[in-house]
């Protein structure tokens, strides 16, 4: 072909192949849907993963999205760089906060945000076995980050939590006086050092959950309490985010590298006081760190939330909380960053 000298030239191959489009987001979604309708259109079935800035998904071709949920495509669409603070120095126009938001809008779409290669892994797995073994008319967005880090292995019967949105990372130690944090993708790992300044510098313990899907936890639950409604009579279905939180004393902060409507979805069922975090407003140049601290998401955010919430509950004294914002150095004055 007439690209034979180029790495990514076009080649037809019974393995399979690889499109590289270009700045062409709508002609990628496009032969995306071609190839994930192909069980239907041609008797073959494909599993295409179109992989994307993950700002210029939903943001930009979100209507092609729309369709292909309508046209009950099969596949994995993959939000690179995802995230507000995770792609730095390139500005808003690259810095995602709400993909994750936007996806909850379409009825068959399962989006998740991992943080270890062990969630994508149980992911990719299970969402291969409903769409080509079970034949489910669904499709999965994921997001992944380009950000080096440790990637611990697979713990023992994590599998199933993972796939509902939901489990128990770490438990801290004993303690009277406890929180509990939640956190997905890269912030994740802002929550687990956070818990370990809380730990270290405040004596407060705290159980660490990830959560990959803060809307498949909502869909479960809505399911349920959809089933309670229409069944008075029989014995109640509680939603598996309460029964997961449930027994777990404490506040409970939530923090991820979206808009705090993100981890908001399951308020309702949060056994207690709930503080959520996140990247509303525009993206910036700048450092993953320092993003991170003009969005108010990084550990020293996360423990202030978690003390303040429990100084509210009566738990701690108010004075401790403004000396960790002392020693955190925090500005209290800091313009709100969804303004600037």
């Amino acid at each position: 072909p007439q690209d034979a000298d180029q790495l990514l030239y076009y080649r037809e191959d019974k393995k399979g192949q690889i499109l590289e489009e270009g700045i062409n987001e709508g002609g990628a979604m496009c032969s995306w849907i071609a190839a994930g309708t192909s069980y239907a259109n041609h008797g073959v079935s494909m599993i295409p993963f179109y992989i994307f800035y993950s700002m210029f998904g939903f943001q930009r071709v979100g209507d092609f999205i729309w369709a292909a949920g309508d046209m009950q495509a099969r596949g994995f669409l993959v939000g690179g760089t995802a995230g507000r603070t995770t792609l730095a120095g390139e500005g808003l126009q690259h810095q995602d906060g709400h993909s994750q938001l936007v996806a909850t809008t379409i009825p068959n779409c399962v989006a998740y945000d991992p943080t270890y290669a062990y969630e994508l892994a149980v992911i990719v797995q299970d969402g291969l076995r409903r769409m080509y073994a079970e034949q489910e008319n669904v499709f999965y967005y994921v997001t992944c980050m380009n950000e080096n880090y440790a990637h611990p292995a697979l713990p023992e019967g994590a599998e199933a939590g993972i796939l509902k949105g939901g489990y128990l990372l770490r438990s801290g130690p004993r303690g009277k006086v406890r929180v509990n944090l939640l956190g997905s993708g890269t912030i994740l790992r802002e929550v687990l050092a956070a818990a370990d300044l809380l730990e270290q510098e405040f004596g407060v313990p705290a159980d660490v959950f990830s959560v990959p899907s803060f809307s498949e936890l909502r869909r479960e639950a809505l399911d349920a309490d959809r089933w309670n409604l229409l069944h008075p009579g029989e014995p109640p279905r509680v939603p598996y985010v309460q029964q997961l939180l449930e027994g777990h004393a404490g506040p409970f902060v939530a923090a991820t590298d979206y808009i705090r409507t993100v981890p908001d979805q399951v308020r309702q069922w949060v056994p207690g006081r709930y503080h959520v975090l996140g990247t509303d407003g525009y993206g910036r140049s700048d450092s993953r760190a320092a993003l991170r601290g003009f969005f108010e998401v990084d550990r020293r955010y996360v423990a202030l939330a978690a003390l303040k919430a429990l100084a509210d509950e009566g738990m701690l004294d108010l004075a401790t909380v403004s000396n960790a914002i002392r020693r955190f150095g925090l500005d209290p004055e800091k313009p709100n960053p969804v303004t600037v």
